[in-house]
């Protein structure tokens, strides 16, 4: 039985293998975990879908595997097919290898395998290529092979693998050769102007987050609004449910129940783009922007407009916990009429939020503070107030629906009682 690299979205193309829970050799039962993958947005324990064992393993730890590619084979023997299992990707197999000094044994026909074109059809680990994009190529010029792992690890240290003797099969290099690799071998980081830096390489979710922030400034027309928001209101109800209630609730869960009712008092501004014609939502699902490890996620609270307070906080809180081990599912963080960003716990007063396609809005949330304010009387007081900026699509949005869903929220947080109701 081929286990494949599964897709986890619409927009998945590969995943990346983050843990092996089985060795080759081992029994396998139905259900037992084989392995874990990571993509650009999350990460999911791959469990064996029948029994047998555990033969071959096409993809180590730290390896990017194109969805549906084999990661591994599960035979009820242990054995593999010679034809079945590719050079480069094949990194071992639970059948041992004769010794170089034993006896050759006499030929054994081989069962009939697949022309090798279709083999790579259904099979991309298959291919003796690899792209030069996942810390180059798999041959040297001299026809040494690198195991994908010690690409990666060779590129992210600077060591020239032409200088190195592989000790894996067939002279192939391995991790293990990199990791013994002396000083001598590493290259010195390039200087510019006399200053010193090291070279990252790209994940699949930095990778993925460069494209969509690119093809969002170049494909939708954005237009901004900012508006001050008086929290003077709020900020003594929240005082007030924090001493009563069992977990606290946060100016940010406020912040996004005011902003799915907005959206359900202007419904216009309530949808997305879908090319050739716009989808209005009945419901404000609502995305939160998380920063993560590497990167940003927005998992999205459904239905944010009919849920309570609590519940919404609950379920922010949740969502982000789960984001930042990289556990949430793609329902999770798909879709969404609507999305929130708020910087403020970091002191910044004010920013513009670039909109995600093919969502029409993102509100961009800075930090309250104390600020002057002329009184009804002529006198000089202070409020605390925040600054909040809405990027719009103006192929789904116009300007006066902007202004007046922007309105909507600011009387909505102004008037936090409403947020109970």
């Amino acid at each position: 039985m081929n286990v494949l690299m599964p897709q986890l979205g619409e927009t998945v193309t590969e995943g990346t293998i983050a843990k092996w829970y089985k060795s080759l050799g081992d029994t396998i039962a139905a259900g037992d975990v084989l392995f874990e993958i990571e993509t650009d947005k999350t990460s999911m324990e791959v469990p064996a879908l029948a029994g047998g064992i555990l033969a071959e393993i096409r993809a180590q730890k730290g390896q990017t595997v194109p969805v549906n590619a084999v990661v591994c084979v599960i035979t009820a023997d242990g054995k593999v097919s010679i034809e079945t299992a590719p050079a480069e990707f094949a990194t071992a197999t639970a059948t041992a290898a004769p010794a170089k000094s034993a006896p050759a044994a006499a030929p054994v026909p081989q069962p009939v395998a697949a022309p090798p074109a279709a083999k790579r059809d259904i099979d991309p680990f298959n291919s003796v290529q690899s792209p030069a994009r996942n810390f180059g190529k798999a041959t040297l010029p001299s026809g040494a092979k690198i195991t994908p792992l010690a690409r990666r690890l060779a590129a992210e240290a600077g060591i020239d693998l032409g200088a190195l003797q592989g000790s894996g099969p067939h002279g192939r290099i391995v991790a293990a050769d990199i990791k013994r690799a002396p000083p001598a071998q590493v290259q010195t980081a390039p200087t510019a102007a006399g200053n010193a830096y090291r070279e990252i390489p790209l994940d699949g979710m930095r990778r993925t987050i460069a494209k969509r922030l690119v093809e969002s400034k170049q494909t939708v027309p954005h237009f901004y609004l900012s508006t001050d928001v008086s929290v003077e209101a709020l900020l003594a109800l929240r005082q007030q449910i924090n001493t009563l209630a069992p977990k606290r609730i946060s100016v940010n869960d406020f912040i996004v129940k005011a902003y799915a009712l907005a959206l359900q008092k202007v419904p216009a501004a309530n949808a997305i783009w879908a090319e050739d014609k716009l989808l209005q939502y009945e419901r404000s699902d609502i995305g939160v922007a998380v920063a993560i490890e590497g990167g940003l996620i927005t998992p999205v609270v459904r239905s944010a407009d009919l849920k309570s307070l609590a519940t919404v906080s609950a379920e922010i809180a949740d969502l982000a916990k789960r984001a930042r081990e990289r556990k949430l599912k793609p329902a999770e963080y798909q879709g969404g009429t609507g999305t929130v960003s708020n910087l403020g716990m970091y002191g910044i007063r004010q920013f513009s939020a670039i909109v995600n396609p093919p969502q029409a809005t993102i509100l961009a949330v800075g930090a309250a503070e104390r600020r002057p304010e002329e009184g009804t009387d002529g006198s000089i007081r202070f409020a605390s107030k925040l600054t909040v900026t809405l990027s719009v699509d103006h192929r789904v949005v116009d300007g006066a629906v902007a202004g007046e869903l922007l309105a909507a929220f600011r009387t909505l947080v102004e008037a936090p009682l409403s947020l109970l109701l």
